[in-house]
């Protein structure tokens, strides 16, 4: 025999809201789950979960589970303190990734706190597996991360602990992978229909620390992301800024000019100069100089672009860069506000790729107030190292339909990589295949983050009233509210229904407190339940209960001796509210 399900007393439960949000919730998500009383911070970006919340994370967990085992996943559990050892193996240990804790055992040996898990995993495969029989296969687990963040913000969508669903999958070759990462790709998004978030856009991502040939970022659109996106509606062209191309048109075509000074007084923005020589600043060269470790580098991008520092940090293999100060530029022999890679001595250039193709621009001549008309690359100077440094501008043209981009802000709620070999190799993880020929495991990458997904479906589904939780995760379905004293029919009838819903699988929370009407109503807008249930002298005098979703501000009657098969007729475990 199964054991009947019960209701849960909301008078036994651990509550307690507030009716400010706190000062530092800067996200509508944070300030929620602060009021609503569902987690507490221990330490900055470091939370205690509460028994409410806790729930709806499960539920999160169950679905990702229920995706991943779906497409052939096999689930296992990695520890979160690792030896140092399997870190310094891939080489991410000496690194110096500062996001990565340290420590030393009480034995001093070095240990790490997971950030991720590919060093893990890999020691695990290289052991078991020796054969092309055995591919290709995917193991994945739900644990605790570790990430020292300089600035956790926003509650849980930067955090410095987090629970992650990560897996990685084992391949024979790139080509195998392809079919794989398309399978999860898939998965990704029935995860997030399934947990209400119907808006989530694929797109190309930065590989970072990972590592890998390529990358994709699934974004929660939204007004309060962090991250900035680039989408093209005509085409579905999506990328995050840091990696996002375009269609790049070349403005300036006439044919080659000869170079020509002229003065141009306290003219140093490229507004200025453009106003002052009555052309558009897409005729301009803009130089900017930075320092990159030791070394002074000039950047050459044309006038109307702006840097992508991320970009360039791809380029250079290194963050480790920022703009030159005044005494750095007049040290190197340049002019500031007149710079110019003409005629730039023993200094790396950066130029991105559409100045290969402009002619005739306006560039700074290295004296104060001075310019040089009609330079030409090739011809009056050469970059070091041409690419794509800038980043992509609205109404810029999309590189794969050439139709006008926008932007937009987004949530990171997942993200996969095609890791390929390099973890592989690292740690000698090979298998054989057919004929014995021995070859590295080719790998993929792919997370989900269960706390910020949670906070993600809070900043879609709100109301100035508190949380509206999809059924899928809500914490609890319905919520039934007697109107009266312990000993009055109203309670008996509520109890005896609670129970019968709890009978029928349907979570149900009896709100027994004794509390104000209007408090009780309150804290259950606040904590989101879906259906709220009230019973009360007036209703039973007809025989009927009043029924409210709390997505709506509309009550209606129902008969008490239909209303359980209202109830599991009505409500729907789909994504829609």
């Amino acid at each position: 025999m199964t054991k009947r399900k019960k209701p849960q007393k909301m008078s036994k439960m651990l509550i307690k809201t507030l009716r400010e949000a706190p000062a530092e919730a800067e996200l509508v998500s944070h300030a929620l789950l602060i009021r609503a009383g569902l987690m507490k911070q221990v330490a900055s970006g470091i939370y205690s979960y509460m028994p409410i919340l806790y729930r709806v994370l499960r539920k999160i967990e169950q679905i990702l589970r229920e995706e991943m085992d779906a497409i052939d996943g096999q689930e296992l559990n990695m520890p979160v303190a690792h030896s140092a050892d399997l870190w310094k193996e891939s080489g991410r240990y000496q690194a110096n990734i500062a996001e990565m804790l340290k420590f030393k055992d009480r034995n001093n040996r070095d240990m790490v706190l997971a950030m991720t898990h590919e060093e893990v995993v890999t020691d695990i495969v290289r052991s078991m597996v020796d054969s092309y029989k055995q591919l290709p296969f995917m193991l994945y687990h739900i644990q605790t991360k570790f990430r020292d963040e300089p600035r956790a913000r926003g509650g849980l969508i930067r955090v410095r602990e987090f629970v992650m669903k990560d897996g990685y999958s084992f391949h024979p070759d790139i080509n195998d992978l392809d079919v794989y990462y398309q399978r999860v790709a898939q998965a990704y998004f029935n995860i997030y229909r399934r947990s209400g978030l119907d808006d989530v856009v694929k797109v190309a991502g930065d590989s970072g620390m990972m590592g890998g040939s390529e990358s994709h970022e699934y974004m929660f659109v939204t007004d309060s992301g962090e991250d900035r996106l680039v989408i093209c509606r005509a085409c579905g062209y999506a990328a995050n800024m840091e990696v996002a191309i375009q269609d790049k048109q070349v403005v300036n075509k006439a044919a080659p000019q000869d170079i020509e000074k002229v003065y141009t007084p306290n003219a140093k923005e490229i507004n200025s100069v453009a106003e002052f020589l009555a052309v558009e600043s897409s005729k301009l060269l803009k130089t900017l100089i930075y320092k990159c470790q030791d070394e002074i580098i000039l950047l050459a991008l044309r006038g109307d672009m702006h840097l992508n520092e991320k970009k360039l940090a791809f380029v250079l293999k290194t963050d480790k860069f920022r703009p030159a100060t005044e005494d750095e530029i007049r040290e190197a022999g340049l002019v500031a506000g007149f710079v110019s890679p003409v005629g730039a001595v023993k200094i790396k250039i950066i130029a991105d790729d559409v100045i290969t193709e402009e002619k005739n621009l306006v560039a700074g001549a290295n004296e104060v107030d001075y310019h040089l008309k009609n330079v030409n690359y090739g011809r009056d100077f050469e970059a070091d190292i041409v690419a794509d440094i800038v980043e992509v501008q609205e109404g810029a043209l999309c590189s794969s339909c050439s139709q006008q981009v926008e932007h937009a802000r987004g949530i990171e709620v997942g993200n996969i990589f095609k890791l390929g070999t390099k973890y592989s190799e690292a740690f000698n993880a090979n298998y054989s295949d057919a004929e014995g020929k021995v070859y590295p495991l080719t790998m993929g990458c792919y997370g989900i983050g269960v706390g910020r997904l949670a906070a993600s479906v809070i900043e879609k589904f709100h109301d100035e009233n508190g949380i509206i939780w999809p059924v899928n995760i809500a914490p609890y379905h319905v919520v039934i509210v007697p109107i009266g004293k312990k000993e009055d029919e109203a309670y008996q009838v509520a109890e005896e229904l609670a129970a019968d819903l709890a009978g029928e699988g349907i979570e149900t929370l009896f709100d027994d407190r004794k509390i104000r009407n209007g408090v009780k109503f309150k804290d259950i807008d606040l904590l989101g339940i879906p259906l709220r249930i009230v019973i009360g002298k007036k209703g039973l005098i007809n025989k009927q209960v009043e029924v409210k979703w709390r997505q709506s501000e509309e009550k209606q009657m129902i008969s008490l001796e239909d209303i359980k098969d209202w109830v599991l007729e009505n409500l729907s475990f789909d994504v829609s509210l």
